[in-house]
């Protein structure tokens, strides 16, 4: 089983360009109502459009706060790359690299442009 998070966004275009960026993914759907991320191939995750219904209502409350309550977590192989595409861009960083001392790894935590908790952890 492979998880394949889906996410009510406001913009699916620009979160699509935040993740891309962030993530280092390529589009696998593309569109203003859904899409599909993936990363070497494999999809990560789904983006869909807040207020669209299609056939199985909507996936959120168009009323409450996007974003409240989840963090989406991803290690990154490329840890140090990913953090540096982060700091050169207008990324949004919740709390810089530090070693999460549970774990034992690095970490960056950052929010999206809905306001989704992502952390990015080396392997």
């Amino acid at each position: 089983m492979r998880p394949q998070p889906m996410i009510a966004v406001a913009d699916v275009g620009a979160s699509s360009r935040w993740y891309q960026l962030v993530l280092g993914a390529t589009s696998g759907h593309g569109g203003g109502e859904y899409e599909q991320l993936l990363v070497d191939g494999s999809m990560v995750m789904q983006l869909h459009l807040l207020e669209e219904a299609h056939h199985h209502g909507t996936i959120g409350n168009p009323s409450a706060a996007l974003g409240n309550g989840v963090a989406l977590w991803f290690e990154a192989d490329g840890f140090d790359e990913a953090v540096a595409r982060c700091h050169g861009a207008d990324v949004r960083i919740e709390t810089d690299v530090h070693t999460n001392p549970n774990a034992g790894h690095r970490e960056i935590w950052l929010r999206d442009p809905d306001g989704y908790l992502v952390v990015l952890a080396e392997r």
